[in-house]
């Protein structure tokens, strides 16, 4: 193999398969990346067996070939070369020797046939969703995955086609929970979504696909099946295993009963709460919001730092009452609010509070309280 690219388009490259390998790997070969030089492009590939990633990026092929390398290895060699560098890459007896400039690295190599790609079977679901909307998606509900591994179903986002209940009409909702609090996002089904198994998106490619998306423009084609998923990103497909297990019905934590209403600036409240939160310990991280006529008193009470406490307008007519919340997940939610009008609907001191922009909102969110 024996091919001419140009530094920043093999960066670029790099930079998007190398993170899906695994830096600690007890098979040496998932810490490679697969170069596959054909006529005008060079592809690259790699995966950790449940997560895959294609790129293909122009390359001057002078000897088509394929071979594996270390990808944090050629990652960081390709980091550090000069701008503007054209990096020679060549392939004989087991070896890579990559030149550019003055610059010339040798590096072990292992036989391609030996590389474990995914294999994908049968993905009968097939859609596009343009990539603002899957960014959206994403950016609005990966906060709430879970990192518990023990609930390892939670770990991911879930994707699922629902009748929705106002116009009749089938929309595509992406649900995460961590137990704690929920994050939902609807929107309209695409166009073959109709009859898609429910599916759990991983979050390590749920991570690797918001990456990818700052870089396209359009439309993102989603194929899937009961136990993968591929997004093919124009230069880049993504491939990832999902994750087998049953996600809980969300749909019976949301309040739809909760009269208590407040409406507020989230801005202003949200730097209110983060102020206050300066002085909460770690492990509690609890604020409390003591609802007024018209305001909210946002309080914390350390034991050990001593107390914060701040007023922030409101518009609110129900009864007093005081309720406590963990101050990170309550900011989390506010940093994913758009508008300049959030609403809080409100129960009790114990109930799951609602919190969305308005009933139009694709998104709306459900925190547990806290005692305080």
């Amino acid at each position: 193999m024996k091919a001419t690219i140009e530094r920043a388009t093999l960066l670029k490259g790099l930079s998007h398969v190398q993170s899906v390998v695994e830096r600690r790997n007890t098979i040496p070969i998932l810490s490679n990346v697969l170069l596959e030089a054909t006529e005008g492009s060079l592809k690259l590939m790699a995966t950790d067996l449940d997560l895959q990633i294609n790129e293909s990026v122009p390359a001057a092929v002078d000897q088509p070939g394929s071979t594996t390398v270390s990808a944090h290895t050629l990652f960081d060699i390709a980091r550090k070369l000069p701008e503007g560098a054209q990096v020679q890459l060549t392939v004989a007896e087991g070896r890579m020797t990559i030149v550019a400039g003055r610059a010339r690295f040798s590096l072990g190599t292992l036989p391609r046939d030996d590389f474990p790609v995914i294999a994908e079977g049968e993905l009968p679901t097939q859609f596009e969703l343009p990539a603002e909307t899957l960014k959206q998606i994403i950016d609005k509900t990966r906060f709430a995955i879970s990192t518990e591994e023990t609930r390892y179903y939670l770990n991911g986002i879930f994707l699922h086609v629902a009748a929705d209940g106002t116009g009749g009409q089938a929309v595509l909702k992406a649900a995460a929970t961590d137990g704690h609090r929920l994050a939902r996002v609807t929107v309209a089904q695409p166009e073959g979504a109709a009859g898609m198994p429910d599916v759990i998106v991983p979050r390590k490619c749920v991570g690797e696909l918001r990456k990818l998306l700052d870089e396209v423009d359009g439309s993102v084609g989603v194929s899937l099946s009961g136990t993968k998923i591929r997004f093919d990103l124009g230069q880049a497909i993504l491939t990832s295993k999902l994750i087998d297990g049953t996600f809980p019905d969300y749909s019976r934590v949301i309040p739809t009963g909760n009269d208590k209403i407040l409406k507020l600036d989230p801005s202003g409240f949200k730097e209110g709460v983060d102020r206050v939160a300066t002085i909460a310990t770690e492990k509690t991280r609890a604020v409390k919001m003591a609802l007024d006529r018209d305001k909210v008193t946002l309080s914390v009470t350390s034991p050990e730092n001593g107390t914060a406490a701040e007023e922030v307008p409101g518009d609110y007519a129900a009864t007093p009452f005081e309720i406590g919340f963990n101050s990170r997940y309550l900011l989390d939610i506010l940093n994913q609010i758009d508008g300049d009008l959030v609403e809080v609907h409100l129960a009790d001191a114990s109930a799951p509070t609602l919190i969305r922009e308005n009933d139009k909102s694709p998104a709306l969110y459900v925190l547990m309280p806290m005692r305080v």
